[in-house]
């Protein structure tokens, strides 16, 4: 709805119009009437209106001097000037503040002013599908520039040059001007790219977000640099400078890029690695040293978050000596596990990935001996029945596959060990009646569903008034009260992981009724969702 001021020193015309104009009717919002333009005026810095009517004669602040102080705020508020006056220098005035329509309050009509603001509100719904437009229109023509520019750092890449001059021409199409310039080369990569791509919903959103404040920030900036997007977790920065020998482009790039990490940080909560390249002249070594921080996949494996380095060749330890080490990583983690020992699963962890990061093995080995180490674990506590199957193998070597840095495998590393303990720990006081652990299964990979106890139990082919006795006997709790319990856990999960809002985290866990979920949230963990966010 359009926001309406009233704005009259005739408090009896102010009462009038508010209860004859069928406001909600028109489309439009009543947000205040004042009988002077002070007070009007002081009201619109906080809620600035769509549409204001108001007197001129009026005490502190005239009708124009108020339409001059809103125009001033906000140029696009449509205006109607209702007065007693019909003198034409206040009519003069308001046309040249781009008022058009002027009421007399001596012959005034409510169903004149109704018409008029039926007018301004089409007017309005016009202007706003044209911004709308206007807005698609330049979305569309950025799209096509990031997508000309992703094109042009691609085909730099890898397909060949075939003449330096057409080359020159298509980078200066991208904003990038080199010719008779040096060209620093950056990769950038996002950190933890899995919970970012987890919290922007989808890549096209994650791109977008990212490359946008990169434009933003270079602008600002006023240099030359130009961002290209190469995917939606790598994309480049290209540094042109002068050359000369009082130019030291790398120290320079260190300045600009931390100061990008920290306005993305603060932005988007997202952190920013960069592995900086040699400076180049000709096409042809720019397209080399693409190609070499493109393959620096080694060197990005073993950086920290938030790092900047020059780029340096790794030298890999050979995979034996990795797989030498299987077994007693196998019987540690399977102790721990076993044991219940939430405590351990961090140092436990961090003791193997700082053998694997003292070692630098190839990623690709790292991530094959760690997936054999996970399933290898799981199918010898299924045996046990310790555990249940969670995650299926292809989506745990989907995730180990998308992760880049061995930092972030850390993270999922202890995270899955302190999960399989919740696990663990549960089937150890459940019963070992198959139809209870596979409705805790049930459970668990319909978290993001409505879950009723008729429709578990007829997924176990078992009587409902059964099956609710035998979960309450083997566990000590109701059905409703575990799949509460496992919700919760979820939610603080999304809580503290994602900036998701109350509500759409309710929603991802299958809650239409906000209130009811906070509720239930709180009767569970004690305390109200933004409680435990901090935020309450």
């Amino acid at each position: 709805m359009y926001k309406v001021m009233l704005v009259d020193d005739d408090y009896p015309v102010l009462e009038l119009l508010s209860e004859v104009i069928p406001w909600e009717q028109l489309g439009l919002e009543l947000v205040g009437q004042y009988e002077n333009g002070a007070v009007a005026l002081e009201a619109a810095q906080t809620q600035l209106p769509d549409i204001i009517v108001t007197d001129i004669g009026m005490p502190r602040m005239n009708g124009i001097e108020l339409i001059r102080a809103i125009k001033e705020l906000q140029p696009a508020t449509h205006v109607v000037i209702l007065t007693c006056h019909s003198e034409f220098h206040y009519a003069q005035q308001a046309m040249k503040l781009n008022v058009q329509d002027y009421l007399l309050k001596d012959t005034l009509d409510p169903e004149d002013l109704r018409r008029l603001l039926e007018q301004h509100k089409r007017k309005l719904d016009e202007e706003h599908n044209s911004m709308e437009n206007q807005q698609k229109l330049r979305n569309m023509v950025n799209r096509n520039k990031e997508r000309h520019k992703e094109s042009f750092i691609r085909a730099t890449i890898h397909e060949p040059i075939l003449t330096e001059q057409l080359w020159f021409e298509d980078a200066a199409a991208c904003g990038l001007e080199l010719k008779d310039r040096v060209c620093l080369p950056i990769a950038c990569y996002i950190d933890g790219q899995r919970l970012a791509r987890q919290r922007f919903v989808t890549d096209d959103v994650l791109r977008f977000a990212v490359n946008n404040i990169l434009e933003e920030i270079l602008a600002s900036e006023g240099k030359d640099t130009v961002h290209f997007t190469y995917d939606v977790l790598r994309s480049f920065l290209l540094i042109p400078s002068g050359g000369g020998i009082k130019s030291n482009p790398y120290d320079e790039a260190v300045l600009l890029l931390k100061r990008i990490q920290s306005m993305v940080q603060a932005t988007l909560k997202i952190q920013l690695s960069f592995i900086i390249g040699q400076t180049c002249i000709r096409p042809i070594e720019l397209k080399h040293e693409l190609m070499e921080l493109l393959g620096s996949a080694g060197q990005r494996f073993y950086m920290s978050s938030q790092s900047i380095q020059k780029k340096t060749p790794v030298a890999f330890t050979e995979e034996s000596v990795l797989y030498s080490s299987y077994d007693d990583a196998v019987n540690g983690f399977r102790e721990m596990l076993i044991e219940g020992n939430g405590a351990a699963a961090r140092p436990v962890v961090t003791e193997w990935i700082d053998f694997i990061k003292s070692r630098h093995f190839r990623p690709e080995t790292v991530k094959d001996w760690l997936l054999k180490l996970v399933l290898d674990l799981k199918l010898k506590l299924q045996a046990m029945q310790l555990f249940r199957n969670h995650f299926s193998v292809e989506i745990l070597h989907r995730e180990l596959l998308e992760m880049d840095t061995l930092e972030e495998i850390k993270q999922w590393m202890i995270h899955f060990f302190e999960s399989s303990l919740v696990i663990v720990e549960g089937v150890k006081v459940l019963s070992k009646r198959t139809e209870v652990l596979d409705a805790c299964q049930y459970v668990s990979l319909h978290l993001n569903k409505k879950i009723s106890l008729d429709e578990v139990a007829e997924h176990l082919y078992m009587n409902p008034s059964y099956f609710s006795r035998l979960f309450k006997k083997e566990t000590g709790e109701t059905f409703i009260e575990y799949v509460n319990r496992m919700k919760v856990a979820r939610a603080k999960e999304l809580l503290d992981q994602t900036n998701l809002s109350v509500a759409k985290i309710g929603e991802t866990l299958g809650y239409e009724n906000h209130s009811y979920f906070i509720k239930m949230f709180k009767s569970v963990a004690g305390m109200t969702p933004n409680e435990y966010r901090g935020e309450g």
